[in-house]
């Protein structure tokens, strides 16, 4: 019964949330649903297209989702459930939901334009600058994290008697090998959908309709006949779709595919809930939440601060919220009363998928069946193995036992569902590169890599921005997730501060109340910025005394990497503080 209380509680505060709180910001805001977006404005048929509400909101929220939600919560469960909850829901409703809505709102009145835009009209074009760069040291380790999650997903070890992996079709696949086989079918049905609605005239609701049977299809052909590759091939793989899908027109990929994902993430939702609720009333098997509500201040991944709220990340708030709102949603948003649903309320759902990956490690936990992922020696609790699979595992339990084939089906399409959402995010991550990339070395009056001169022409060009960001993400994605996720989540969270800084800045100068900002800002940065020099600290103490493979090169990139971000984001903040200093002496002067 302590899951379903759990569920219910979050359900309920979030909803609380966004009918309270969501509706009070868009007041004090001055949301205007008659004012015409960029989407209208500044159409192209490229980046610029109004979609439909439920489309952009699937697009959003797979967007934002990724593999986040749960991977971060189910690492944070280490301290036990009560701090988790919290933060997600607080944080959700109070830090990411803020974030991600102010975000969006201020994007939009900003001509579709990034979040460096938004710096540079209240904090000046330095600024803009340095947090572009900073916006793609994230992004890099956005798309690392992200390729080495889903090369982990669909990755087929070779057999344990020495014989080759298999490569291509496979009868009779494992669940990496139909996960990986559904998952290039849905690419191509996602094609297959934006011609149809796009070219062909087909409305949305017979379009979803086809589109939903189709994903029954795929499923349905991937748990009989799957596809298999070696590490390295499938990192490749990622490498060239990701590359070309944040190229191509958004309706031909990125709207189709993403709404049609959604599905994929409502269904998931829906079974983790369902299983919730069967899991709490059965009898004729022991299934049960035994997670401790609290293990202590310090445990395996670091102290409760910073480390928790560095570790859930996606599951209470994101700096990579930001640039998705800021970078494509922001471009396809039709109305502005669709920003609260589509930005406030994602992350508001994305908060209840952290509280059910929660629920789903304290099953693993209390089942008894699977010790390997959360093990507590002499107090200290540690989280080993991969959370898309802890994730699927928890919540098929809850249906039946691991020898079932309602089990084995239902964690092959949870753990399906994750791989979908975080290439998702890969796309999406690759599309905001492209953006910013260019943007950086754009100057005023320059509208694209066209207009621009010189060696400047080539660094702007879409192709060569791409071409570079996928060729060091996925390089990085060959490390171990934990050489990654660590400075992923610190990174993400301290673009989180900034994003509230310059949405508070902007919002200060056009006159708007900017209050909320203030704390959920200087408490993300503190915590972000106290886990990075923790970081670098603990890498050079390794250094200088020795320590087994402390000079492997995966230890001086997590280094120099902390330090460079650490490094822009004190000087961001420095420029922010001085930004805010003289709005208040400006409305001060006023006043007298």
């Amino acid at each position: 019964m302590t899951a379903l209380f759990i569920i219910l509680a979050a359900i309920v505060l979030l909803v609380l949330g966004y009918i309270f709180y969501g509706a009070w910001l868009a007041k004090q805001w001055g949301i205007d649903p008659k004012r015409k977006t960029p989407a209208f404005e500044k159409e192209d048929g490229v980046d610029y297209v109004a979609a439909k509400p439920a489309v952009l909101m699937g697009h959003h929220f797979s967007s934002i989702a990724g593999a986040g939600p749960i991977n971060g919560p189910i690492m944070a469960a280490v301290f036990g459930w009560v701090p988790v909850f919290l933060w997600c829901v607080l944080g959700g409703i109070f830090f990411g939901g803020l974030q991600d809505f102010g975000s969006l709102f201020a994007s939009i009145r900003h001509e579709g334009k990034s979040v460096g835009e938004i710096i540079k009209d209240s904090m000046g074009p330095k600024a803009k600058k340095l947090f572009i760069i900073f916006a793609l040291l994230v992004l890099i380790l956005v798309i690392a994290s992200f390729v080495n999650v889903v090369a982990a997903t669909f990755f087929t070890p070779a057999p344990a008697d020495g014989s080759a992996a298999p490569v291509g079709f496979v009868l009779n696949p494992s669940s990496n090998q139909t996960t990986a086989m559904i998952s290039l079918c849905f690419i191509i049905l996602a094609v297959f959908y934006g011609i149809l609605t796009n070219k062909c005239g087909v409305k949305t609701l017979p379009a979803t309709i086809i589109g939903i049977a189709a994903i029954v299809g795929i499923v349905v052909l991937g748990l009989n006949v799957g596809f298999a590759l070696d590490r390295t091939g499938w990192i490749i793989v990622i490498g060239l779709y990701i590359a070309v899908a944040s190229l191509i027109p958004v309706w031909i990929m990125l709207q189709p595919r993403d709404y049609l994902s959604s599905f994929l993430l409502y269904a998931m939702i829906l079974i983790a809930v369902v299983g919730i609720a069967v899991g709490s009333f059965t009898t004729s098997r022991t299934v049960e939440f035994k997670l401790p509500a609290f293990t202590g201040w310090k445990q395996s991944i670091g102290t409760l601060f910073p480390a928790l709220f560095i570790t859930v990340a996606c599951g209470a708030c994101s700096g990579f919220h930001s640039l998705i709102a800021s970078g494509t949603t922001s471009k396809q948003l039709d109305a502005e009363s669709h920003a609260k649903p589509i930005a406030y309320g994602s992350m508001l759902i994305e908060s209840a998928l952290g509280i059910i990956s929660l629920i789903a490690i304290g099953v693993i936990v209390g089942s008894q069946k699977d010790q390997t992922f959360l093990t507590n020696k002499d107090g200290i609790w540690t989280f080993a193995g991969s959370p898309a699979t802890a994730f699927g595992n928890g919540i098929a339990y809850m249906f039946g036992d691991s020898n079932t084939h309602v089990y084995k089906t239902i964690s092959a399409l949870l753990t399906l569902a994750v791989s979908v959402f975080a290439l998702t995010s890969l796309d999406s991550a690759t599309r905001l590169s492209r953006f910013m990339f260019s943007e950086l070395f754009l100057k005023d009056g320059e509208s694209s890599w066209k207009d621009a001169k010189g060696i400047r022409k080539v660094l702007a060009n879409p192709l060569f921005g791409t071409a570079l960001m996928v060729v060091i993400g996925c390089i990085l994605g060959g490390l171990k997730l934990s050489a990654i996720w660590g400075l992923f989540g610190a990174a993400n969270q301290l673009l989180a501060g900034i994003a509230l800084l310059a949405v508070a800045a902007w919002l200060g100068q056009v006159g708007k109340n900017n209050k909320m900002f203030f704390f959920p800002m200087i408490f993300m940065l503190t915590a972000t910025l106290t886990s990075l020099i923790m970081t670098i600290i603990n890498k050079i103490k390794a250094m200088a005394m020795g320590a087994a493979g402390a000079m492997e090169w995966g230890n001086w990139f997590q280094l120099i990497f902390a330090a460079a971000m650490a490094a822009l984001a004190i000087i961001l903040v420095i420029e922010g503080v001085q930004t805010f200093a003289k709005q208040i002496k400006a409305k001060k002067a006023v006043k007298a």
